[in-house]
């Protein structure tokens, strides 16, 4: 069944092939990015199936305007995937408050004005399906990234709480967590390195630039693949809440599992003595409300 995806960051990327793999099966795409001639050029003309506009994600007037424009031309948008954003890298020290700002702004607001702007028509479809692209990022920290990691940490905490008040009207929330893919976001077009430079770090900055540099266009990871696989978790009836992209990012998230894991086991003794002899304790209860 042809469904309308709703696509942010679509003129280069995971986003371009997302809207090419949609158009290939069928599907009425909303191709959004800064530049609608961009998207165009990497995507093509509009027509019967297609619409491109113009879309900064940090500005939310336009979000709306988008938004109302798609629902305008193609009456619901049953697939949202809120792909925009870009990569900032720089030590902590190294980075701006405008850096901050810049990065906030983009990664994890524009994903908060979109989502707000395309809700109040999924909430009266009673049906819809949110993509929001994290990263390998947004659940191990790395040197560079602090900013960075911030917004994709902030962005998976939001997905889960938005996943849980609008399972109520039939909507599902997927966070995507590709690991490192062959796209643009280590070329110049997309990342974005820190100005500033406190002089403590300039060895061990130029180390981590020179391997990021070494990095890109060596990425195991298959964008049109990926786009791919995102198409088959929209046709499925209980689709997952986290989708690991790559081998990489699936064996980091269980290495990961397990350090946490082995963390709390060993430290368990001392988190149960921060308990208080309280009478009044509902565990039960406060339990039912973090599920």
């Amino acid at each position: 069944m042809s469904k309308t995806w709703f696509i942010t960051g679509a003129s280069r990327g995971l986003g371009s092939d997302i809207a090419k793999a949609a158009l290939a099966a069928g599907h009425h795409v909303v191709a959004t990015g800064r530049k609608r001639a961009s998207v165009v050029a990497a995507i093509g003309e509009d027509s019967e199936r297609l619409l491109s506009l113009d879309l900064d994600v940090s500005k939310e007037a336009q979000a709306r305007v988008a938004v109302d424009a798609a629902v305008q031309r193609f009456g619901v948008i049953d697939v949202l995937v809120n792909n925009a954003g870009f990569g900032y890298m720089g030590f902590f020290e190294d980075s701006t408050t405008d850096d901050m700002y810049d990065q906030l702004s983009t990664n994890l607001l524009g994903v908060m004005h979109v989502t707000r702007a395309t809700l109040p028509h999924m909430r009266k479809a009673r049906s819809g399906h949110i993509f929001n692209v994290s990263s390998l990022g947004g659940m191990l920290g790395a040197e560079l990234g602090s900013l960075y990691c911030a917004t994709k940490f902030g962005l998976e905490g939001f997905s889960e709480c938005l996943a849980k008040e609008v399972a109520q009207f039939g909507l599902a929330v997927t966070i995507v967590q590709p690991g490192p893919f062959r796209t643009d976001f280590l070329k110049p077009e997309s990342a974005r390195y820190a100005k500033v430079g406190v002089v403590d770090y300039a060895e061990r900055r130029r180390q981590l630039i020179a391997s990021t540099e070494q990095r890109n266009g060596n990425q195991p990871g298959d964008p049109a693949r990926l786009a791919k696989a995102m198409i088959r978790l929209a046709e499925v009836p209980n689709p997952p809440m986290r989708f690991l992209g790559g081998s990489i990012a699936l064996n980091a998230a269980v290495a990961k599992l397990a350090t946490w894991r082995g963390e709390a086991e060993a430290w368990k003794d001392l988190s149960v003595s921060c308990d208080g002899d309280f009478e009044n304790t509902n565990v039960g209860l406060l339990l039912d409300q973090i599920r």
